[in-house]
């Protein structure tokens, strides 16, 4: 699933035309999140054992030296983790007992598929659904560090805590395990109450997802406040990423000016319209509540800790089993409901990536590769107003007869996902033959 976009200039369309992709520091992280795996506890409590654990002390990660963050055995935190992923989330939630001493959370971050054993033979540790890999996890220790529970030899071997102002001299693959952590741990730090109701929250999900539950064993069982986050579909319980959506000048004296960054918290998706490595086909989805015939780009979530580039090639894989290398941003939609931000980008799969295979998520009925000319019919054809008539398009059956069948349906143009279509089938340049019927 992973792309190394340093190894050189690729030899798809989208690297010949733009080159090299550039990773920035925080990016380019070398695990495979497997984020549908998180509430799997058979899957993580078969990972514990293996796993490297990265300890954080007041978001303060524990080094080996000035540039390597100390990834430490499951032998020496066993103490620490081997009460976390005994019950399955749901049972978390459902024998909620706010008496009982709270564990330390404990993240799975992803799996590192590159890992290879010291003779250069592969590491071997294959997880259920056939996921290999090395695991990697991390540990908030804020509450027990300098107690007797955080176990002395830990911080032995000249290990020490990295503070904020020093942890920019990791190396970048380190680096970018440091940010999912520290993301995700700062996030359950501040979320401990419900945004809905003020009650106390769980963590599920192997740290992911903060839960609200519905009764309290510690009396009895009593039932706890209605909260609006117990029904329906809700953000409320999901990390969120902050953007910088504009800069503004503050002048300090006299032709001295500087830019200060607004930050706002909208729900950032990145979607993105995939092309095949020779640049003739486009990858496109379907959900099964959808009406018939009706494909569109793929998207999802942006995670803490992510760029955008990685959060394309983590959708993409997770939904349809797609690998992909290069990443362009194409543009963004403000999208109401409630509130958030879609990023498009367009994407190029790899020359041995273009295989499709739904097992991962489950999250789509289909998912197809497209040729071009199709695509550009269909947004030829496209109506704004929903309900329109779509075109029948004839097609040959078996016996050399024809039948009309409906041609592909798309999404409308005031969508960025018919935007990037429209990019995509015009050699990446927008708005080209085909406008908005407004």
């Amino acid at each position: 699933m992973q792309y190394d976009s340093t190894t050189g200039l690729g030899t798809g369309k989208l690297s010949k035309r733009y080159g090299k992709e550039i990773v920035n520091y925080y990016g380019g992280s070398p695990l495979n999140r497997l984020s549908f795996l998180r509430s799997k506890s058979s899957f993580l409590r078969a990972a514990l054992p293996q796993g490297r654990f990265l300890l954080l002390n007041n978001l303060n990660a524990l080094s080996a030296s000035s540039s390597h963050l100390a990834f430490l055995t499951y032998d020496k935190v066993s103490r620490l983790v081997e009460s976390v992923y005994e019950l399955m989330d749901e049972e978390v939630v459902e024998n909620y007992d706010s008496s009982k001493k709270v564990l330390p959370i404990v993240l799975f971050l992803g799996v590192d598929e590159g890992y290879v054993l010291e003779d250069g033979k592969d590491a071997g540790v294959v997880f259920e659904g056939g996921y290999k890999g090395r695991p990697y996890f991390a540990v908030d220790v804020s509450e027990i560090a300098g107690t007797e529970w955080l176990p002395r030899d830990i911080l032995e071997e000249r290990r020490e805590w990295l503070k904020q102002g020093q942890q920019l001299g990791i190396v970048i693959r380190e680096a970018a395990i440091l940010a999912q952590a520290r993301s995700l741990l700062d996030w359950n730090a501040r979320n401990q109450f419900c945004s809905g109701c003020g009650s106390r929250t769980v963590s599920v999900q192997a740290g992911t997802k903060r839960v609200c539950p519905p009764r309290d064993r510690a009396e009895g069982a009593w039932e706890r406040p209605q909260c609006v986050t117990r029904s329906g579909v809700h953000n409320v319980t999901f990390p969120r990423t902050g953007k910088v959506i504009q800069m503004i000048s503050v002048t300090l004296k006299r032709d001295v000016s500087i830019l200060i960054p607004i930050l706002t918290n909208p729900d950032a998706s990145v979607i993105m319209a995939i092309i095949s490595h020779k640049g003739d086909k486009l990858l496109l989805g379907r959900q099964s509540r959808w009406p018939p015939s009706f494909y569109s780009t793929l998207a999802g979530f942006l995670e803490p800790g992510e760029s955008l580039e990685d959060a394309v090639r983590r959708e993409t894989w997770e939904e349809s089993g797609v690998r992909v290398g290069h990443v362009r941003i194409h543009s963004s939609q403000p999208w109401p409901y409630p509130a958030n931000i879609m990023i498009g980008c367009i994407g190029e799969a790899l020359e041995d990536g273009e295989h499709i295979w739904l097992g991962h998520d489950m999250e789509l009925q289909d998912a197809r590769w497209f040729p071009m000319g199709e695509v550009k019919e269909a947004l030829g054809r496209t109506k704004v107003i929903a309900g329109d008539k779509v075109p029948k398009a004839k097609v040959e059956n078996k016996n050399n007869g024809e039948i009309e069948v409906a041609g592909l349906r798309v999404p409308m143009a005031t969508t960025i996902a018919h935007q990037l279509m429209l990019a995509a089938v015009n050699d990446w340049e927008a708005g080209l033959g085909i406008e908005a019927k407004i």
